[in-house]
């Protein structure tokens, strides 16, 4: 080797060595781990939050998730957690966050904070099992590319915002457990998105189901205990897609002898309820998993086939004038 190309080679090998390499401990955007600490600070510094460290990398604390590439956190999921006080505002200061979640903490109160507008990526808002309060904002129609929200098992109150039908990449909904009042939004009917399952179960909900509604292709319908009122049939259809639907508990009415039945169909629930005339034959036809259809007014006979005589009578009776197996044979 010539002794003069020496020298370069040990300035190269040198210069290669102490090349400062970025390290696993710089991966931590330093905005995102400023509001971190911040969101920590303004819970009190729970327990739950122990590995949110200052001196550790925010890629690697608790609940939290880094994007691969940009090393933004892009989800925050605080769960299970013994953690009181309100959902900071500093939360609305991630702005990759595309997944933002604090769910069964009993102890968290308020109301939902209006900075969350700020988060233009989000796509899953799970708000649920927890005390948060007040109505359900008209802002959250702002997040665009939200595609799940749940906001179930809170203590949300007033009626339900008719703009978040705009919402363009909305497929799943839940704002069942709660008490939300009034009407189901006429606007639900002409949801911009392709949304396919609703749930709005045990709340205060009253008057008729829009008519509108009947348009969607839904997959699971939940409007069980609530106190609506009136003709529903148009929810089914042969040519439907929907696969569960529980309208029960509720003062609906309409004749079930003409309703015709989508092939999907699994779980039927219409206990207690005002409904009347007969059983279709379609039933027999269905793989249903689960059918109750008590305490309404239907005569005639249970017909014969199918998955209708492997359910027991409490899924029958009572009724005004049912027969046949299950229950004792028409006369």
């Amino acid at each position: 080797m010539n002794s003069n190309f020496l020298p370069i080679l040990y300035l190269s090998l040198f210069l290669f060595l102490s090349f400062p390499f970025p390290s696993h401990s710089v991966r931590c955007n330093p905005n995102d781990k400023k509001v971190l600490l911040k969101i920590k600070n303004d819970l009190g510094n729970p327990y739950h939050l122990a590995s949110w460290d200052p001196n550790t990398d925010c890629c690697d604390w608790y609940v939290v998730q880094c994007d691969r590439k940009t090393n933004r956190i892009n989800a925050l999921t605080v769960f299970q957690a013994n953690i009181s006080g309100q959902i900071p505002a500093a939360v609305g200061d991630l702005p990759f966050l595309q997944t933002l979640q604090f769910h069964h903490i009993t102890n968290l109160t308020g109301t939902i904070p209006p900075t969350i507008t700020k988060l233009t990526n989000l796509k899953e808002l799970r708000l649920s099992f927890t005390n948060l309060s007040g109505p359900i904002p008209e802002f959250i129609s702002q997040l665009k590319n939200l595609t799940f929200l749940e906001l179930n098992y809170n203590q949300f109150t007033g009626t339900i915002p008719p703009s978040l039908s705009e919402l363009p990449n909305l497929s799943e909904i839940y704002l069942d457990r709660n008490k939300l009042t009034g009407q189901i939004p006429e606007s639900f009917g002409k949801f911009r998105g392709q949304i396919q399952t609703l749930y709005l179960s045990h709340n205060s909900l009253t008057g008729p189901v829009p008519k509108s509604l009947g348009n969607l292709k839904f997959t699971t319908l939940d409007f069980s205990r609530n106190k609506l009122e009136g003709d529903v049939s148009f929810l089914f259809g042969k040519n439907k897609k929907i696969r569960l639907i529980d309208l029960s508990r509720n003062t609906l009415e309409f004749d079930l002898s003409k309703v015709e039945f989508p092939e999907s169909l699994t779980w039927l629930d219409l206990n207690h309820n005002r409904i009347f005339g007969s059983l279709p034959e379609g039933l027999k036809n269905l793989e249903l998993q689960n059918l109750n259809v008590s305490y309404n007014r239907l005569c005639g006979q249970i017909p014969q086939g199918g998955k209708l005589q492997s359910f027991d009578v409490y899924s029958y009776l009572p009724n005004k004038c049912l027969c046949g197996s299950p229950l004792p044979a028409c006369t």
